[in-house]
């Protein structure tokens, strides 16, 4: 949710933020990158409209990878790694989306929250050689506004490609869903389910460690240990107004060559991204996306990052931001080299 939208609600929840934060104490310090190239803007203009990205990353050709990013008031887009639209599907309101590639070809997941009493995910084909997006069908995600939502694949059953994954309504609600696909076949269904006080979107998994992130934007983060049958949810990372700053919006996961894994948050409320040890959670450091050859970021809602080539631009990975003014009353995406931004913070 972007920060303007909360601004009426900010005195209702003092309370609540005196609870959960600590005083904001001597400034952090943020390094500075800047976008290599950025997409298309969204369909939707003079809106908050664009939201959250996903990158697949083409190993064979890694110029031809495809990223694919949501309109919220309209549907789901795929760009390639020059920006420009390789296809739209009309299909209502998107607000968070995920991908995973498996024997049946790359399956992305959107959460629709265009009926707010009963959350959906809505699944799509995205063609690795076109960008072509072909809609496969939805899966209930139970009662409530669909909102947040992240995927990771597991083993499938039946010749089938299968997939986790996460809804995070609107209310709190996380709920974990087993979906299997074959061409012609899409079926899901509800595991298992836990509640975060207040309102919650950007979520991301750990595939290492099997353990799964979730931000309450007032809060902070929260991690699962998903190898527990009653995971119980642990303050991760705090709103501290230093190195985290409300809203806590998109999270991203950059699994190192080295081993090493850093989670990557949008701290929304001062326009930056917080990085942490997705172990420890040893605070690595924030930067921003500045003005360049490319405008900046600001009030940044979902991101996403893929480490390895992706071509001469983009050669350490690949780090995607939803930009929340890019001017003229249109949003789109910014396209930042990990290479960038690993320099910046010493990594």
């Amino acid at each position: 949710m972007r920060r303007l939208a909360i601004l009426a609600t900010l005195a209702a929840s003092t309370t609540l933020a005196a609870c959960t934060t600590v005083p904001a104490g001597p400034a952090v310090k943020t390094a500075v990158v800047a976008a290599r190239a950025e997409t298309h803007p969204v369909g939707t203009a003079n809106q908050d409209a664009a939201d959250d990205p996903a990158i697949w990353r083409n190993a064979a050709n890694p110029a031809g990878s495809l990223l694919v990013g949501t309109d919220k008031k309209a549907g789901l887009y795929a760009y390639g790694l020059d920006g420009a639209v390789r296809s739209f599907v009309p299909a209502g309101q998107l607000n968070n989306v995920a991908l995973v590639e498996g024997r049946h070809g790359i399956l992305v997941a959107a959460s629709d929250r265009t009926d707010p009493l009963n959350s959906r995910v809505a699944f799509f084909a995205l063609d690795r050689n076109t960008g072509a997006l072909t809609s496969l069908g939805q899966v209930a995600s139970g009662p409530g506004e669909a909102y947040g939502l992240c995927m990771v694949a597991q083993s499938g059953g039946d010749g089938a490609d299968g997939a986790r994954v996460y809804a995070a309504l609107k209310d709190g609600s996380v709920r974990e869903i087993a979906v299997s696909y074959a061409p012609g076949r899409l079926t899901g269904a509800i595991t298992r389910e836990w509640k975060i006080p207040t309102q919650i979107e950007g979520c991301v998994v750990d595939e290492t460690a099997n353990r799964l992130f979730v931000g309450e934007e007032m809060v902070g983060i929260h991690a699962f240990d998903l190898n527990t049958a009653d995971a119980k949810p642990t303050l991760f990372a705090k709103a501290d107004r230093r190195q985290l700053v409300a809203d806590v919006e998109g999270l991203a996961l950059a699994s190192l060559p080295d081993g090493r894994r850093i989670l990557l948050a949008s701290s929304q409320g001062d326009n930056a991204y917080a990085a942490y040890d997705a172990v420890s959670g040893h605070f690595l450091g924030r930067f921003r996306i500045g003005d360049g050859a490319i405008d900046g970021t600001s009030e940044t809602d979902g991101i996403d990052v893929v480490i390895g080539d992706f071509g001469p631009g983009f050669p350490g990975g690949l780090f995607v931001a939803q930009d929340g003014d890019n001017g003229g009353g249109t949003q789109n995406f910014k396209l930042v080299a990990w290479d960038d931004i690993a320099a910046a913070l010493g990594l």
